[in-house]
């Protein structure tokens, strides 16, 4: 990828990354930690990377999709659809307000673009396995990709998943696992250890890829890659952030489900859009 096209998926970015902090900051509700450690995996994949994507048609049979299984995110994947085009970005304002379709779980039937409605953690890797499943006997053409927590695949379902995905050889079929290093109650280390991940899905059948997980031009050639894989999944584990792109938000479990108060939100938007500034000029 050249590095003109890098920049402007940074761009891209720093804009999910702002409309993110607007839109939990107008509801005072949301997960802003998670949502901003995945919000350059979402770009790459959106604005980048899956085929066949059309606003104006969001249900075209031959689009690749993705399952946001960490579904509590979605202040990251609302802006990355709105700015794609699926529904106005004003609307972001609305996020978690009742009489809104921006809920803060994404369903399927209400939101433009949202492939699946996700939201109890564990579930999202078996619906995309379902996908990838349905893709190959129907022999289309279509990828499915998938973007778990770290502290979500604690949950059993998810290694159900893994064992199906392999027995399948779903190569249609790519994980990510946002690898931030913090759940809601600690640090995942703390709370039940799940490394050495790459050992434990290799385990399963699957291919396996570390990356820098804010590294955009590393999230599109991983992707690439999996892409040449035959036979197997590949499972993307991404080294994030929690809270990147805001200083005081970094690598703080207090931010997981936290909201900023007026004098944080403040803050916050100045180191957000100086670095939008920063990478336009």
């Amino acid at each position: 990828m050249e590095q003109k096209r890098v920049k402007e998926l940074a761009v891209t970015a720093a804009k999910v990354r702002l409309e993110c902090l607007e839109a939990i900051n107008a509801c005072h509700s949301g997960h802003i930690g998670g949502a901003l450690s995945a919000a350059d995996i979402l770009t790459v994949l959106y604005f980048e990377k899956m085929k066949n994507l059309d606003p104006e048609n969001p249900k075209n049979p031959d689009r690749d999709r993705l399952v946001l299984s960490k579904g509590h995110c979605t202040g990251a994947l609302y802006p990355v659809l709105a700015l794609k085009g699926y529904f106005p970005v004003k609307d972001l304002k609305t996020f978690r307000h009742i009489d809104s379709y921006l809920s803060g779980h994404a369903e399927m039937k209400h939101v433009p673009g949202v492939d699946m409605s996700t939201g109890s953690l564990g579930q999202g890797l078996s619906a995309a396995a379902g996908m990838a499943l349905a893709a190959k006997l129907d022999k289309k053409p279509y990828r499915v990709f998938a973007v778990m927590g770290d502290g979500e695949i604690e949950e059993g379902q998810i290694w159900e998943a893994a064992m199906a995905a392999a027995k399948y050889k779903l190569d249609n079929l790519v994980g990510f696992v946002d690898v931030n290093g913090l759940q809601i109650d600690g640090t995942t280390e703390e709370i039940m250890p799940s490394e050495p991940l790459d050992e434990k899905w290799e385990a399963f059948g699957w291919n396996v890829l570390k990356i820098d997980g804010h590294d955009l031009r590393a999230i599109s050639d991983a992707v690439d890659a999996a892409g040449e894989c035959s036979g197997k999944p590949t499972m993307i584990l991404a080294k994030t952030v929690k809270g990147k792109g805001i200083s005081f938000m970094e690598n703080k479990v207090m931010w997981h489900g936290n909201t900023p108060d007026e004098e944080e939100y403040q803050k916050a938007k100045a180191e957000l859009t100086a670095r939008l500034l920063e990478l336009e000029g």
